[in-house]
């Protein structure tokens, strides 16, 4: 009887652990799914701005009615809903191949959207974001993106398949639009580094660079990104050129980063 006893409170004690330990399991899951619906949900908004858009401009043509003009940047009509939604909202991300399909995000705070959804509800998955001082619509020399390595392979989840030179040459183009303008990119450099705890100005600090106002500047990044990317692109770059970094964690190393620097086309 004593056994039985014994034997039940044993199946009780696994059940309990069983459950303690699928817990976690099961709530990541369903912030994985509810993260994904409401990426879904602004990437329907985006293409329905852009349809009714297309049917306002097919309508004016068949009306031989011009379009508005104006002095002034006009915003790219894909992106004005969501921006009413949210006007810390400074452009849109897209990585072929991967699921990196976001909005970005810049506010005083720089720390702010990694911890904050869209909606700026508290959110372990954060947005893609840019830092206060990059100067996205100018734009300046460079724009460092950042974005969490997130398991379920969303928002920079999955930049690292920028580690293999077959998925680079089948994916060699990032396409940033900011609110008033597209762009396109060509993968340029990319790279694993470490992010040290200290300020040292001997190592090369890929994400303190903005702005290069001469020349010299503009080699020195351009030189140490080209010599430690993990395969040669054959893509160039010269004084004048602008370029987009990507920038995720990666656990191979204390502190590492992962990073991929593309060049605009022009």
């Amino acid at each position: 009887m004593k056994d039985k006893k014994k034997l039940r409170l044993l199946k009780a004690a696994l059940l309990l652990i069983t459950i303690a330990c699928l817990l976690p399991v099961g709530q990541s899951c369903c912030l994985s799914i509810q993260h994904e619906k409401q990426q879904r949900e602004f990437r329907n908004m985006k293409r329905r701005s852009t349809a009714e858009t297309a049917k306002e401009e097919e309508f004016a043509v068949e009306e031989g009615m011009e379009a508005a003009k104006t002095d002034g940047a006009v915003m790219l009509p894909a992106l004005a809903e969501l921006y009413a939604r949210n006007n810390d909202l400074v452009g849109w991300l897209t990585v072929e191949g991967t699921k990196i399909d976001y909005p970005v995000m810049q506010c005083d705070d720089d720390e702010y959207y990694l911890y904050h959804n869209f909606d700026k509800e508290k959110d372990k998955y954060g947005c893609l974001y840019v830092k206060s001082i990059a100067d996205i619509h100018t734009p300046g020399t460079n724009a460092v993106i950042y974005g969490h390595h997130m398991k379920d392979d969303s928002m920079f989840g999955d930049l690292d398949r920028y580690e293999s030179e077959k998925f680079y040459k089948q994916h060699g183009k990032i396409f940033f639009d900011t609110l008033y303008e597209t762009r396109t990119y060509e993968v340029m450099a990319v790279f694993s580094t470490q992010v040290s705890a200290e300020e040292d100005d001997s190592e090369f600090q890929y994400y303190t660079f903005y702005q290069a106002d001469t020349e010299e500047e503009f080699q020195y990044f351009y030189e140490n990104v080209k010599k430690i990317s993990a395969y040669d692109t054959g893509l160039t770059a010269e004084f004048g050129d602008t370029f987009l970094t990507l920038s995720t964690c990666s656990g191979v190393t204390e502190n590492g980063r992962f990073v991929v620097v593309a060049k605009r086309v022009k």
